[in-house]
């Protein structure tokens, strides 16, 4: 399981979507994200799986990798399907049954939508290397200086926990290996058992994450790293035409879902 979480990851390219402008990629999420969010019938619904899909072809990734991000999270999926399916009220699909066909409606609706949002934020972290993405929320972010807001720190932070995230689940995995070598047992059980053979591990990958950080710290201080004040960077963010091009699309899919949410498509 814990290999098939994949946040986080980079998988370097040359498509079209992994050259675009990291600031471009995150105003494309957001108005990704406000569009999903907006969706209210089917056609709305399928314009924005037909768009995902092509987005998926365009940057080269395989729905297989998508497929394995989205096991960790099939559990809240699974819930809010269920949810949805047998507290919505509406007309039952038999007679006597507490199932409706509008509680069907929505649990599909709601595990596709659930299913996009994940794969859009897996888009942005597939083709977006970390420090690209970082530098690019920064630069969106820095009209907050004004206000005295640390948006570098904020930014570096946020690049760190995104590097340590494949770091710290391949030491996860390493020390699960370890413990069950010497007899330990992960998988039988109940859930309040297994998450009691699960508090030996807390321990050493604590103690290997801050371990991790200690030593990145030195490494920090070593380069004389004093914040962002003065900083330079290897390379600059320029827009390009393709970038102004994905925006006006970005745009215009938003507003015209949000025209057909009013009409109930």
């Amino acid at each position: 399981m814990l290999k098939d979480v994949t946040l986080g990851q980079y998988f370097p390219g040359d498509t079209v979507v992994h050259r675009l402008d990291p600031r471009t990629k995150l105003i494309l999420v957001v108005l990704y994200i406000i569009a999903l969010f907006n969706t209210r019938g089917w056609v709305s619904n399928g314009l924005i799986l037909v768009l995902t899909l092509v987005c998926m072809r365009v940057a080269n990734i395989r729905l297989k990798n998508i497929f394995k991000g989205l096991k960790p999270m099939l559990f809240i999926i699974v819930l809010t399907a269920l949810l949805n399916l047998f507290y919505t009220r509406g007309t039952p699909i038999r007679e006597g049954w507490i199932i409706t066909w509008e509680g069907m409606d929505r649990a599909v609706k709601m595990i596709l939508r659930i299913t996009l949002l994940i794969t859009g934020t897996f888009l942005l972290t597939y083709t977006t290397s970390p420090m690209a993405l970082t530098d690019g929320l920064e630069h969106l972010l820095n009209p907050l200086k004004k206000l005295k807001v640390p948006v570098h720190a904020l930014t570096l932070m946020m690049s760190m926990a995104l590097r340590f995230i494949p770091t710290l689940i391949e030491e996860t995995d390493k020390i699960m290996s370890a413990q069950r070598a010497r007899g330990a047992d992960f998988e039988t059980g109940n859930l309040i058992q297994r998450a009691k053979a699960l508090l030996p591990i807390l321990v050493p990958l604590f103690v290997s994450a801050f371990r991790r950080a200690d030593e990145l710290a030195v490494a920090m201080e070593s380069r004389c790293y004093h914040g962002g004040e003065g900083r330079t960077r290897m390379n600059e963010l320029h827009y390009t035409g393709i970038d102004y091009i994905a925006l006006l699309l970005g745009a215009a899919l938003t507003a015209g879902i949000i025209v057909m949410k009013h009409f109930g498509v």
